[in-house]
């Protein structure tokens, strides 16, 4: 379930206020005392969208448009660098552990304005040594120079939209690349990168078991440290949506995800969130993050943020067309929906995204991130252990194997009514 965004009430005019002193005005209201004490702010990270594709998938329901003739990728950069400045005030002094360069394709930005983007962030914002920098990227879109190019700019980390190696099945999902294209990537990836990411997607249309386990395989023997493997599913305002292709039963599906496991197991992957698996020392740090309700500041084209203050949680979003988020940004007016997370909806919102992660959560994380006691929950949290949902002790709580399989009627039970 997702909470609607309601703009935020009061917030200053931008009648007599220049963008900047605005931007200064609402980030000092937000310091104001509120409803919340929070102890300390979490780990913040930086999301940057690229909003363009060269082809939308039928199955996509992300924010991204079709570059037909081409994307306005000078202009969208500055308008991501001011995004970026007017932000500033909300996040000052606090460091940047990681990067996601999301979309859309990122891979379609030339090696020089990819350059400039990280260059510009670098400029405007503290990052800490170690900062995990990752960039999504299709396989119809590798070349090799440009790919090392990324890497000399600073990119440390990728995550390729492999989704399948079987060429009848990526023409099925409307994918732009075939099997050999999806192993030609990771060969250009291996070469300049050390950590990198596979996205794959079973129960696809007419998908077989074997078919499933083959392609888990041949993504294991590629070497890839990280695995992330989505059931497809049918998103509201998709083609698929429209028109749905004949997939997998359930009884198949679950097959097929009790196989994944097995295999994922024996190959020495842990399982350490919903639909991640990782080698040793190489989970996602950015995507940990977002499960472990940390914060992060989303610049581009619909991108969403998250953000903590001392006495309250905000979250944002900006404007998802990329002309309108241009000319918003020109306007100084680039957020376009803001509120805070109430005190009703800030367990769930927690439970929502720590519950996914297979190990849980520290018992003291619930109070650190949320600003709320551990006794707000109690009431559900004992309703779920004594359905078998949940394993609890003084240290750590987490979803037990049935809670995992039931995981979405587990974390509602922590909506308040």
């Amino acid at each position: 379930m997702i909470i609607p965004i309601k703009p935020v009430s009061g917030l200053p005019s931008t009648k007599k206020n220049t963008p900047a002193e605005l931007n200064a005005n609402v980030a000092q209201k937000f310091m104001q005392p509120g409803s919340l004490s929070l102890a300390a702010l979490p780990p913040l990270a930086l999301y940057i969208h690229i909003p363009w594709c060269v082809k939308k998938c039928p199955y996509c329901d992300f924010n991204s448009h079709e570059a037909k003739n081409g994307f306005p990728e000078d202009e969208y950069l500055s308008a991501l660098r001011l995004d970026l400045e007017r932000a500033l005030p909300a996040i000052w002094g606090r460091k940047i552990y990681t990067i996601f360069i999301g979309g859309g394709t990122p891979s379609l930005l030339s090696a020089a304005g990819l350059d400039r983007l990280l260059s510009d962030v670098r400029t405007l914002l503290p990052l800490d040594g170690a900062v995990e920098i990752t960039m999504e990227a299709n396989p119809g879109t590798f070349e090799a120079e440009k790919f090392r190019s990324y890497r000399a700019s600073g990119v440390n980390r990728l995550s390729i939209g492999i989704q399948s190696f079987n060429s009848q099945h990526l023409q099925a999902l409307g994918r732009i690349h075939d099997g050999d294209e999806a192993r030609r990537a990771i060969e250009i990836a291996q070469t300049h990168f050390d950590n990198f990411n596979l996205d794959l997607m079973y129960a696809l249309p007419k998908q077989t078991l074997s078919e499933a386990r083959l392609d888990v395989q041949t993504a294991i023997a590629s070497g890839a440290p990280h695995l992330s493997l989505y059931h497809l599913t049918l998103e509201p305002n998709t083609l698929f949506a429209k028109y749905p292709p004949a997939l997998p039963d359930d009884d198949a599906s679950a097959e097929m995800q009790d196989e994944i496991t097995e295999i994922m197991t024996a190959a020495e992957y842990q399982h350490y969130e919903v639909s991640a698996y990782a080698k040793e020392k190489h989970q996602a740090r950015h995507n940990l993050n977002y499960w472990q309700f940390g914060d992060y500041l989303g610049i581009g084209a619909g991108a969403h943020s998250k953000l903590s203050f001392p006495h309250r949680v905000v979250r944002e979003m900006r404007y998802k067309n990329p002309k309108a988020y241009m000319q918003a940004v020109s306007e100084g007016r680039e957020i376009q929906e803001s509120n805070e997370i109430t005190r009703d909806d800030m367990a769930f919102e927690f439970m929502l995204n720590t519950l996914r992660l297979t190990d849980g959560f520290p018992v003291n994380l619930f109070a650190e991130r949320t600003g709320l006691s551990l006794t707000t929950i109690e009431h559900s949290l004992h309703n779920a252990e004594k359905k078998g949902l949940i394993y609890r002790d003084h240290q750590q709580i987490r979803a037990t194997e049935l809670g995992m399989r039931f995981l979405n009627d587990l974390q509602q039970m922590f909506l308040k009514n």
